[in-house]
């Protein structure tokens, strides 16, 4: 029988419970217990902060399978799905391979790059117990204000699209359906809020949204993506979520999307309730005390006419489709032989490359770089020896970590095999150096996820400049007359203008991930730079006057550096 022919032969015998059952995504331990994927007919379950399924990835999968045996023992037997915000490898299991984020692909530029990255992650994804990731983020950044800006890949349309269809490729696997469900999001005009604002309102003209911001959800969907996120911001005050004539009639209907389209937290209570499931919306993240008013909501709506079955049944034919593509139904059980691929050095090796390739040099006064192995050199400040600092957002935790986990390496670890001689390490910037032959100054923002990351939002955590402290590390030893390599991470470009100029070389590291010795191997010169900023970098904070910052595409803005800059050693 064809996949359409069972998918219809499934729809006939369910009844109205079931179908919003499939429309419903739980978070398991807080939401829910493994008696109400049977009793609810759940269809979906998404990890994320919270109580962690076991100690370790095998009782993971033993606790996953535990929820999948309650799903296969309902009337029909439809298997659960298992999402995760993998976004820069699986990031939620301590020990896997954590790869540099978007922003630092973005600078990379490489599809193949990108490819192998995705696969890696879906690899040790499905040995984590989950078929669907929700990734990639294919935001374009207009404000650097933004907390999500190192989700993406770049400000610029072409890169963006071409590394969404390498990433789709490479998460869902060369036939387009052995690896996991991936998700482009969030759809759309997030990342071009008015001033950066997380779920902020989107005033961009029609014109301009489908030039700068639709084609990489059409190449996405030419790739064959399994599903879309609706975007919390709104489109001229119009929720995403609500917004029928862009999900439906655009991404249904014009651009012929069959994937699922699944709603992000909590959408169901803030955006309308019954009117995001009419605009198109399939499966809804029923999370933090939504499930019971979902699903009771929907079917009230259903009965009273508000809401159309043929809607119902639409969803929930997207949902069977993509549980028929990906074997779910065949294989509902994850497959234990993977587990022993977590992080191995293979994989590690393509994360290293990508933090090697990443790494942008905006100066390298008198060739002060390639460090030499002879040389005396002072490493300066905590996130030289920090995996978590170096990670940024999304790494363990939700708003990631500032300790050093499972299997990464740090930045100084990289220095120190590599150098030739004992390297001084100066945590806080005040150990008594003067006779350094170069002071490596290691900089940044602490990690930051979603709104939290917002400069000058409702939390207000963070800032357009590098702390005090930090621009003091490099005033110190500038001051000394140590020749100063400054190695920023960020999450973005920031307003490092006078930093630059004290400095004798500055490297745009990003957000390397686990392997941050990849970044010394580039300072010795054992690789050359290659990555080329993926935003126009800002000279100085009355760049952001306006609602945007600096972009390749606005000529009014003079930016200090261009989009596509990029210095190497030869």
């Amino acid at each position: 029988m064809a996949v359409e022919e069972k998918i219809e032969a499934l729809l006939a015998q369910m009844t109205l419970d079931e179908k919003i059952g499939q429309m419903t995504q739980v978070r398991h331990f807080d939401d829910v217990s493994v008696e109400d994927i049977q009793t609810k007919f759940i269809g979906s379950v998404i990890h994320t902060q919270g109580p962690l399924p076991g100690v370790d990835a095998a009782a993971w999968q033993d606790k996953f399978n535990a929820f999948q045996r309650q799903a296969l023992s309902t009337r029909l037997g439809i298997p659960l799905i298992f999402g995760v915000d993998a976004v820069h490898g699986q990031n939620t299991y301590e020990g896997a391979t954590i790869f540099p984020h978007n922003i630092g692909l973005g600078a990379a530029n490489n599809a193949e790059l990108v490819e192998k990255a995705a696969t890696i992650t879906a690899i040790e994804s499905k040995a984590t117990g989950f078929n669907w990731v929700f990734s990639p983020c294919v935001a374009i950044p207009f404000n650097e204000k933004w907390g999500r800006v190192y989700e993406a890949f770049s400000e610029s349309t072409d890169i963006t699209t071409q590394l969404t269809k390498a990433s789709v490729k490479g998460h869902q696997g060369p036939n387009g359906n052995s690896g996991v469900m991936a998700t482009a999001k969030h759809f759309i005009g997030d990342g071009s809020t008015d001033y950066g604002v997380e779920g902020g309102n989107t005033t961009l003209s029609e014109e301009e949204v489908m030039k700068r911001l639709l084609p990489p959800y059409q190449g996405a969907i030419e790739a064959g993506i399994a599903s879309i996120m609706a975007s919390f911001n709104t489109l001229h005050e119009v929720p995403m979520h609500a917004h029928k004539e862009l999900l439906t009639g655009l991404l249904k209907e014009t651009l012929g999307f069959q994937g699922i389209l699944v709603s992000d937290w909590k959408a169901y209570s803030r955006f309308g309730q019954n009117a995001i499931i009419n605009a198109g919306v399939d499966v809804v993240m029923a999370v933090d005390g939504d499930l019971d008013m979902f699903q009771e909501g929907v079917k009230k709506g259903v009965l009273e006419g508000e809401i159309p079955e043929e809607r119902i049944d639409d969803a929930v034919r997207r949902i069977l489709r993509q549980k028929f593509r990906f074997g779910v139904f065949d294989n509902p059980f994850p497959d234990k032989s993977l587990i022993q691929k977590i992080g191995i050095p293979e994989h590690r090796a393509v994360a290293k490359q990508a933090v090697r390739e990443s790494l942008v040099l905006l100066k390298n006064e008198n060739n002060i770089l390639p460090l030499k192995k002879s040389s005396k050199i002072v490493v300066v400040g905590a996130f030289a020896h920090n995996s978590g600092l170096q990670s940024g957002g999304w790494t363990v935790n939700w708003q990631g970590t500032e300790e050093n986990y499972a299997g990464a390496t740090t930045i100084l670890e990289g220095i120190q095999r590599l150098a030739g001689q004992e390297v001084i390490y100066d945590m806080d910037g005040s150990a008594t150096v003067e006779d350094a032959d170069v002071a490596i100054v290691v900089v940044g923002e602490k990690p930051y996820a979603e709104f939290f990351g917002d400069i000058g939002g409702e939390m207000n955590l963070f800032q357009l400049t590098l702390t005090e402290d930090h621009q003091q590390y490099i005033q110190t030893y500038a001051a000394k007359g140590i020749p100063t390599v400054v190695v920023m991470i960020s999450g973005r470009p920031l307003v490092v203008t006078d930093q630059i100029n004290l400095s004798d070389a500055f490297v745009a590291a990003w957000l390397p991930g686990s392997e941050g010795d990849g970044i010394a191997e580039v300072l010795f010169g054992q690789f050359d730079f290659k990555g080329k900023l993926p935003h126009s970098w800002p000279k100085s904070i009355a760049d952001f006057d306006g609602k945007y910052g600096p972009n390749y595409w606005d000529t009014s803005i003079t930016p200090l550096f261009p989009i596509g800059f990029g210095l190497t050693y030869r």
